[in-house]
């Protein structure tokens, strides 16, 4: 788990989008199309319609899939609703290190110390603190920070990790052991992104 990597906020360009997430890795796992391209230039998900959008998306959407172990693949495909949640929202974790650090830097250090509430100044904090490490911050204008929070919320949101994106309230993480398993093979320390302590993830580890 990788703390310096740089910065970007592409996510903007689609939001947890589970159920195409669920779509491609589907198609490329059942030998559909030979790539995740092809997949994409297939139709299967965005209808055959090409257009600036989808090509956005869709090249979000295989950067993320991308991440993910063969096991947490096949959790993504055939796992249950809350499961398939939980490795859409670990791909976005690890795709983007500005979301996957708001998460463990923010989110879950306020569940440590059970404060369950993110305030509207939490964000702003967050990316004054990073400013000094992560210089290309400064690079964005107001308005692109916004919609990478209004995003970043939306997708924390879709993928349960807070009840909505006004109240802002985070929600425990319950993962079943498939889940957890398939975290733990690929690195323990991504359990962090559903808020576990660090006493738990050592316990995993022995």
């Amino acid at each position: 788990m990788r703390n310096t990597s740089k910065y970007i906020l592409s996510y903007t360009a689609a939001s947890l989008r589970l159920n195409e997430m669920v779509k491609v890795a589907k198609a490329a796992s059942e030998g559909v199309t030979s790539n995740l391209k092809a997949v994409r230039d297939s139709g299967i998900v965005f209808n055959s319609v090409k257009t600036r959008t989808s090509d956005r998306e869709f090249r979000e959407i295989r950067k993320r899939l991308e991440k993910l172990t063969p096991d947490q693949i096949k959790i993504l495909i055939y796992g249950d609703l809350i499961s398939q949640k939980q490795i859409a929202f670990l791909a976005v974790c690890k795709c983007y290190a500005f979301i996957r650090d708001y998460v463990v830097d923010v989110i879950r250090d306020k569940v440590l110390v059970f404060d369950y509430k993110i305030n509207v100044s939490d964000f702003k904090s967050f990316v004054n603190g990073k400013v000094q490490l992560h210089p290309e911050l400064e690079e964005f204008s107001d308005s692109t920070l916004k919609k990478a929070e209004q995003v970043m919320f939306h997708i924390l949101e879709q993928a349960g990790i807070i009840n909505n994106a006004v109240e802002r309230i985070i929600q425990p993480q319950i993962l079943q052991t498939q889940v957890i398993n398939s975290v733990v093979k690929d690195d323990p320390m991504w359990m962090k992104v559903f808020m576990m302590p660090d006493r738990d993830i050592k316990q995993l580890i022995h």
